[in-house]
């Protein structure tokens, strides 16, 4: 039997698991861990500046391609905690990634060692599991362990924590045998998908709510062919944005308190019967609940038994992977349809496709400074379909997704549940990393920017080329917003007369400065009409020079973005004005008559 050390073994058994690329940054106490990862080879590996950072990037890799599972390593002590963030993030949008830290030796976690603390029981309530391994023995079990559940059921996160003497022990191991895990998914049954379509036969104005466990489960081909079988309406969440693209005529738009267009909520409205598969009902796409569920019959499908009924209770619930339930959907459903009793919703999906064409907030504004929305318009102009989208959060975020749109699954990539400032810059290296040909565009507010810019640095040194549109208004403009129901402006101003760039006005941190000062090419823009130019120029700095290209647009310094202050779908606030004419929004999927 061959041996070699534990961390070996882990490096090893890595790659039969489909890994070829990780994000960290060493230490002492992982450094037989990174001194294995490069006597093996055959594992890229991209020195993060943050390893909050790390985290994140493992979470962009992952997020871009189905299979993908990134990897993050980190020293013992605060590195793990660094990492928790990541973590957190990924379990709440069922995310697999993989952690690894160092710890301090055996002997002595428990004795206030330097940098050795309990991460184990740190990071459990954010992953799936996270394990101290204490017999070195054990390391092939826990790491082969940690990718059975990673891909079973809801996927999710898993730490394994590393003690110094346990990576240098030496184990007998056979990486040439070593076979992953099956893998398990419950699916659902024959009966269970008769039964759901029944129920949704015998309504009037069905819709399917598509989540992200479409996504997840590389089902969004599935869900458009029921979707045309059916001629049912699909609405996607956040999350599931790209399942359907946004121009195919049963893309019924977004449902939501923010992240969600004005056709969309009106449909979802009007509707009496909804399928959601792969979603989580998630508070800011109900809003109230008694508002959300009034009049309508609802049918869930999650590969979590306990997300059901976790929200409101369903009419029926079915526990089963998104994809093996789409395949018995299309599979009933043509059997309905060839028998002839498949209802035509052809009626109700051309009132879906009214509203989208009619229900259209404004873009076009020629104020200086900028308005936000006309930054988008000029993003759906430049940016073509083929486009990763990546953000997280904020006013940036809201609007963007109110008004760009996404043509493809996994090129809108955004952390939904917990919306950490800073994950969009590390996030989107990730996605870059995961695919280098791609046109990645990252989208950020000022201070989501600011949180972890130091990891542009990455990008310059290791050559991931990305553009990143910021938008610049100096202010918290979320919370700003959201501080107008307590009639208080406070601690949420960022201006600031900037001594060594006065040209910035009360702009406060020169951004072009800062990202050059990083490597990296930046460009500001402070008149729309000059946008376009700018992101056209960014596409060329980024494929020439292989660097991240910043592009800083100055905004107003207040606009309010839409969306509701009651927790009411049906009461959405427009605070700007509305489109009335084609030219107001030209670049909506269908444009308003006479366009």
């Amino acid at each position: 039997m061959p041996r070699m050390t534990a961390a070996r073994a882990a490096v090893e058994i890595l790659k039969r698991e489909g890994v070829d690329t990780a994000f960290g940054v060493p230490g002492a106490a992982i450094n037989p861990f990174y001194a294995a990862l490069r006597a093996s080879g055959g594992i890229a590996h991209t020195l993060a500046r943050h390893v909050e950072g790390a985290s994140h990037m493992a979470e962009g890799y992952t997020r871009t391609a189905p299979g993908n599972i990134g990897v993050c390593i980190g020293t013992s002590g605060p590195a793990g905690t660094d990492m928790i963030t990541g973590l957190y993030s990924a379990i709440g949008d069922s995310i697999p990634i993989l952690c690894i830290t160092g710890q301090a030796p055996t002997a002595v976690i428990h004795k206030e060692d330097f940098q050795a603390v309990d991460i184990a029981s740190i990071a459990a309530p954010v992953t799936k599991a996270a394990t101290t391994v204490l017999e070195a023995a054990q390391v092939p079990g826990v790491f082969q362990k940690a990718f059975h559940l990673m891909r079973s059921g809801r996927p999710g996160p898993v730490l394994i924590d590393l003690p110094v003497d346990v990576q240098l022990t030496e184990i007998e191991f056979d990486p040439e045998t070593y076979e992953p895990l099956p893998v398990w998914k419950p699916a659902a049954t024959r009966r269970q998908i008769e039964k759901a379509l029944a129920m949704l036969c015998a309504a009037e104005r069905p819709l399917i709510v598509a989540g992200g466990g479409v996504i997840n489960a590389d089902a969004c081909a599935l869900l458009v062919e029921f979707a045309e079988l059916t001629g049912i309406p699909v609405v996607p969440t956040l999350m599931g944005w790209g399942a359907i693209a946004d121009d195919h005529p049963l893309n019924a738009g977004m449902v939501g308190l923010q992240t969600s267009h004005r056709y969309g909520n009106a449909t979802f409205l009007e509707s009496d019967f909804v399928l959601g598969i792969g979603n989580r009902w998630a508070n800011r796409h109900t809003g109230r609940i008694d508002v959300y569920t009034a009049g309508r019959t609802f049918v869930h499908v999650d590969i979590e038994p306990t997300q059901i009924g976790k929200i409101f209770a369903p009419d029926y619930g079915i526990t089963s992977d998104a994809a093996a339930a789409l395949e018995l959907f299309v599979e009933v459903a043509g059997e309905l349809r060839d028998s002839g009793r498949l209802p035509d919703r052809g009626a109700w999906a051309a009132t879906a496709r009214e509203r989208k064409a009619t229900l259209h907030r404004r873009t076009h504004f020629d104020d200086i400074p900028m308005k936000p929305q006309r930054v988008y318009e000029e993003m759906n102009k430049v940016f073509g379909p083929e486009t990763r989208y990546v953000s997280t959060i904020g006013l940036s975020q809201i609007a963007g997704a109110q008004m760009l749109h996404v043509y493809r699954p996994r090129h809108w990539i955004n952390c939904g549940q917990a919306g950490p400032l800073g994950w969009t810059v590390p996030a989107a290296l990730g996605v870059a990393k995961a695919d280098p040909e791609a046109s990645v565009v990252a989208l950020s507010g000022d201070y989501d920017f600011q949180f972890m810019i130091e990891e542009l640095a990455v990008g310059a040194q290791h050559r991931i080329p990305y553009v990143h549109v910021l938008v610049n208004n100096a202010y918290l403009g979320l919370i700003r917003q959201a501080q107008r129901a307590f009639d208080i402006d406070f601690e949420v101003n960022l201006e600031f007369e900037n001594i060594n760039s006065p040209e910035l006005g009360v702009y406060g941190v020169d951004h072009v400065k800062v990202a050059e000062g990083l490597g990296c090419k930046a460009l500001r823009v402070t008149d729309p009409a000059e946008l376009g130019a700018a992101f056209e120029l960014a596409k060329k700095l980024a494929a020439e020079h292989r660097v991240p290209v910043v592009v800083e647009a100055i905004l107003e310094r207040v606009t309010n973005i839409a969306m509701s202050v009651t927790n009411d779908i049906g009461n959405v606030v427009e605070f700007e004005e509305l489109a009335t004419e084609p030219g107001h929004a030209p670049t909506e999927i269908l444009p308003l008559a006479g366009a």
